[in-house]
């Protein structure tokens, strides 16, 4: 599906003809231009040739019916992930892909071992949105949330992600509200210096991982360039500026990240912040080659020595790792095991 290319090819028609497209691709999420019937018969046979609504991917389910994992091919062959996780609130959160791989390189996460190839460009990017909004209306459900948290970093790739995110939230569109869409960033300053100046009521995750730069570093090349301290300047610069609450995500890893010093050590980090603009999110880590999870009873124990400091902790629920479809686990596979 090319937005880009059904907004070339209505440019010859009335105005109201590209609004009607719209709906029908954002609103009615239509699969096939012929269930379009507002649009004349001739206008559907140019859009079925030359912008099919077809998208290309498979779909799978965890048995407990909580996780669904797709995979979605572009034209290039190349191919990204995304995840749908239902929560027992009922809320059906959508996990995205900013880029074909990821040039980071971060040791935990399946996606930093495959080779980047390339950004997504607007439309891919809400090519998977519209993927899982389609299977979520055949089960008279709807998506409620968005987490750019799949593969790739979305700050390197910030124009396009920006631009998806407007489609995605548009009211005549998908609809989704800027507080229901989250960007999970290493630390690219940059892209948080960006976002600030956005009149968008968009989420910020830092993923963060370790209290100090020595330890960090290990795990995360990326670190070097941007470390600790530079990171938290731009987040404190964020808060002040927006006054939007950030979620620090930290994986735990057994035996690396996760003693009591490590917990004391988070808790300092983070004190120079407004308590009620931040909270931590720990992750227990999900298999991928190199490291072990941490024990329930060390996490249990991580989380009760920050909540001691009066900093807000979540556990993240684990979704989908029995079908690789958790965090740090999508690594754009070509087919399904």
């Amino acid at each position: 599906m090319n937005l880009d290319k059904l907004k070339d090819i209505l440019q010859l028609y009335p105005v109201y003809r590209l609004k009607q497209a719209y709906r029908a691709v954002f609103c009615h999420l239509a699969e096939s231009w012929d269930e379009v019937s507002s649009l004349p018969k001739n206008l559907r046979k140019i859009l079925k040739k030359e912008c099919p609504l077809e998208i290309k991917s498979e779909i799978k389910e965890s048995r407990d019916g909580k996780t669904a994992k797709a995979i979605v091919f572009f034209k290039d062959g190349n191919a990204v992930e995304a995840v749908l996780m239902r929560h027992r609130d009922g809320r059906n959160t959508i996990c995205i892909s900013s880029q074909v791989g990821c040039p980071l390189g971060c040791l935990f996460c399946a996606t930093g071992k495959s080779v980047f190839r390339r950004n997504l460009t607007d439309s891919e990017i809400v090519e998977q949105v519209i993927l899982f909004a389609r299977f979520l209306k055949k089960q008279s459900q709807k998506i409620t949330n968005i987490v750019f948290m799949g593969m790739g970093e979305p700050f390197l790739n910030y124009e396009n992600v920006l631009k998806a995110i407007k489609i995605i939230n548009e009211k005549d569109g998908l609809n989704i509200g800027a507080r229901h869409i989250s960007i999970s960033t290493v630390g690219i300053t940059e892209g948080i210096k960006k976002l600030s100046e956005q009149n968008l009521q968009i989420n910020l995750a830092i993923s963060l991982h370790a209290p100090n730069d020595r330890l960090r570093s290990k795990i995360m090349r990326v670190n070097k360039k941007y470390s600790i301290e530079k990171i938290l300047k731009e987040v404190s610069a964020y808060i002040d500026k927006t006054n939007r609450r950030v979620m620090f995500e930290y994986i735990m890893i057994k035996d690396f990240n996760d003693s009591i010093s490590m917990a004391d050590g988070l808790a300092n980090l983070l004190k120079v912040f407004n308590k009620s603009l931040y909270f931590v999110n720990l992750i227990n880590y999900n298999p991928t080659g190199n490291f072990e999870p941490s024990p329930a009873a060390r996490i249990k124990k991580f989380k009760e020595i920050l909540e001691s400091k009066d900093i807000k902790v979540t556990e993240r629920f684990r979704f989908g790792a029995k079908i690789e479809a958790a965090c740090g686990q999508l690594a754009g596979k070509t087919v399904f095991c």
